[in-house]
């Protein structure tokens, strides 16, 4: 029997949280966060994770898991989740997945096929030499005479994408294209119910904005300072997450406070535009415009999606 999931996705600062905090307590659900800087310990405020008082209210899963410095990768998101989603069902409650990184989301609904491998450290960064040295079109050709699928759909400069390409042939002798053809054949693994939150772009612009405002209120740069001092440089990915970057360049002298503000602004606008596009895609999700609703209206629209698809 595959376990029923429901997942609530969308860009950031749509409302996902609230939402997903009353259905999870109207439907006796938990919440698996789907959201790739979550994860990490210490980086609170810049990732808008649930506060203490609403993970008391609902259980939450994924959040606060590692420290920064350390690596998290889809493959290790799927796992952990593919052990969750059985234990909550298996207390009696709804699995939900919630949050905004699209491919965590598609990797657990979907699943992907990971090859069983060992990092080879020595050879990414013999690549990484050559991309200096010879540049990236240098490796995203090597990358084509193995992988030419795979290369046409990674641009030279996704420097890491291209590098695993080249690292999961090396070590298995398979394409990744071979292990994603794999994962498209393979039956649904659980029964899911996709909803999407949607907003006027400008509706959603400026709850961006305001959001960001608040975040520095709220001791944004407090945060950033503490991690800058325990040694978390801008090199790190969980540091490459928004907020956390343009505060460390500010920190570092590239530019004013304002200048800072102005450029997590405007970069986090530029993600949910990303986001929204990555979501687009899936034809499968069911969406609601968030500014159509009053938010009662809204939860009893979704209530009786959910029920119609997991009661019957």
């Amino acid at each position: 029997m595959r376990e029923p999931l429901l997942a609530i996705v969308g860009p950031t600062a749509v409302g996902k949280t609230r939402l997903s905090l009353q259905l999870a307590q109207d439907l006796k659900g938990e919440i698996i966060s789907a959201d790739s800087m979550q994860v990490y310990k210490g980086m609170d405020i810049g990732t808008a994770k649930a506060s203490k008082k609403e993970q008391e209210l609902v259980p939450h899963h994924l959040i606060d898991i590692i420290d920064p410095k350390e690596e998290f990768s889809v493959a290790d998101f799927q796992e952990k989740v593919d052990g969750l989603i059985p234990q909550i069902y298996n207390k009696g409650k709804l699995p939900m997945l919630v949050g905004g990184t699209g491919l965590y989301v598609k990797s657990v609904i979907e699943g992907f096929i990971f090859p069983e491998m060992e990092t080879n450290w020595d050879l990414r960064e013999s690549l990484e030499e050559e991309a200096k040295e010879l540049g990236n079109q240098h490796i995203h050709n090597k990358l084509r005479e193995v992988d030419p699928d795979l290369a046409d759909k990674l641009h030279p400069n996704d420097l890491r994408r291209v590098i695993r390409g080249i690292e999961v042939y090396k070590q298995t002798g398979k394409t990744t294209t071979h292990f994603k053809r794999l994962a498209q054949e393979r039956k649904p693994r659980y029964k899911a119910l996709k909803i999407g939150l949607k907003r006027d772009r400008e509706s959603l612009y400026r709850r961006i904005n305001k959001r960001v405002d608040l975040m520095i209120e709220e001791g944004l740069l407090e945060e950033v300072r503490e991690l800058y001092n325990k040694g978390y440089h801008r090199d790190l990915i969980s540091m490459q997450g928004l907020g956390y970057k343009e505060i460390l360049a500010y920190f570092e002298g590239e530019y004013d406070l304002k200048e800072a503000i102005r450029l997590i602004k405007r970069d986090t606008r530029h993600f949910a535009k990303r986001q929204f596009t990555w979501f687009k895609r899936d034809k499968s999700i069911k969406w609601f415009d968030v500014d159509r609703y009053e938010f009662e209206n809204l939860l009893i629209e979704v209530k009786k999606m959910v029920n119609n698809k997991f009661r019957t």
